[in-house]
């Protein structure tokens, strides 16, 4: 009873659907594209399938029965070896692998052919094929999303065997090649996805041109001009400059090089330093200047962290950023202990030996002046 009941569902099912079964259609044999282009930045290491629905990749009309009979039912029809081993070769068999280039790997997410009778065209049968990928590739262990492609093709044809499906996933598949390797060769030059090392050009900001910042400048030093705020006497202090540092950052990726064009400020806001009217000495302003000078060596400090070797392509803003606040916090620490061993500049051996030992770091980052 169970055998009849689906016996009597096949039938009522082939009824719906407008006709019967016809000979049982072979597995689709992928075979290889010839394709009109060879990669030169990439080659495709792997594909993974990651369909959601796994089952047979294709739903083939078979030949009538008769000739000009009705159409009979689409028929579930796999790639021979199974679609992941046949896409797999069909890749290997169709583009060069020079391992020398990016690993790219293929996530197969639809692949299908489905063939309905043709609407308004009795005796014919329309052929829909679907191919959606995304492209990755491994950069230092880590999988950089590239790109994702979805395309789709149509074709007619007539009643008969469905011999029409294979070169037209054939072709799709090839498309969807084609398509990452022109976007690869279109991105290589200014896509920060396709670096694949880096580099640092560091160089330093001197244009005064700012009436309330004084970036430093070995050019320049620090003149009685430059404080422009009201007096502020603070216990032993007699004058007081606020020195800091900054960066700008402009990643460009060329040929596949991430150039990192790193541009150091370092400055004095002239609005915030002062200087009471009987302190306009040479000594005052040497002290002062120091603690100018300071900031200066922390940057060059700074600038010899941000190395390639210190840095990752996937993440190397971040890593920047930690080093300058490790540099910022550094920069607060020798303030701190410039100002306490030399008391404000009151212990005049002590400011010497600071006198000697800055110069000395300056001139060894080639700072002189």
């Amino acid at each position: 009873m169970p055998r009849l009941l689906a016996v009597l569902c096949s039938l009522l099912l082939m009824a719906a659907q407008g006709g019967r079964p016809g000979p049982a259609v072979p597995p689709l044999m992928l075979r290889a594209e010839t394709l009109p282009f060879t990669p030169t930045e990439f080659y495709l290491a792997d594909v993974r399938d990651e369909r959601a629905n796994r089952t047979a990749v294709a739903q083939l009309i078979p030949a009538p029965a008769t000739p000009g009979g009705s159409l009979p039912v689409a028929q579930p029809v796999d790639l021979q070896g199974g679609t992941l081993p046949a896409v797999r070769q069909f890749v290997r068999a169709s583009l060069p692998r020079n391992s020398a280039l990016r690993a790219v790997t293929m996530r197969l997410q639809e692949l299908s052919v489905r063939e309905t009778a043709a609407p308004g065209m009795p005796g014919l049968v329309e052929g829909r094929v679907t191919v959606q990928a995304a492209f990755d590739w491994q950069r230092n262990g880590r999988a950089i999303h590239l790109t994702d492609y979805r395309g789709a093709a149509r074709y007619i044809r007539s009643a008969g065997p469905p011999t029409a499906a294979e070169p037209a996933l054939r072709q799709a598949l090839g498309e969807s090649l084609r398509y990452l390797n022109g976007w690869v060769t279109r991105e290589v030059n200014g896509n920060i996805k396709l670096a694949t090392r880096l580099q640092v050009h560091a160089t330093d900001f001197t244009q005064n041109t700012d009436a309330d910042t004084l970036y430093y400048s070995p050019d320049q030093p620090l003149a009685f001009s430059d404080f422009h705020a009201l007096p502020r006497p603070a216990g032993r202090y007699q004058a007081s400059v606020f020195p800091s540092f900054a960066y700008t950052a402009r990643a460009q990726t060329v040929a596949g090089v991430l150039h990192l064009h790193l541009n150091m400020k370092v400055f004095v806001v002239r609005s915030s330093s002062w200087v009471l009217p009987d302190a306009h000495t040479a000594h005052t302003l040497n002290h002062e200047q120091r603690h100018f000078d300071l900031v200066k060596l922390v940057a060059e400090r700074f600038k010899r962290k941000v190395h390639p070797d210190s840095l990752t392509l996937d993440n190397f803003d971040a890593r920047m950023q930690y080093q300058y606040l490790q540099s910022w916090w550094e920069m607060n620490r020798l303030q701190e202990q410039y100002d306490g061993e030399t008391g404000g500049g009151t212990n005049e051996a002590a400011q010497q030996r600071w006198n000697q030992r800055i110069e000395a770091e300056l001139r060894s980052y080639g700072v002189t002046g």
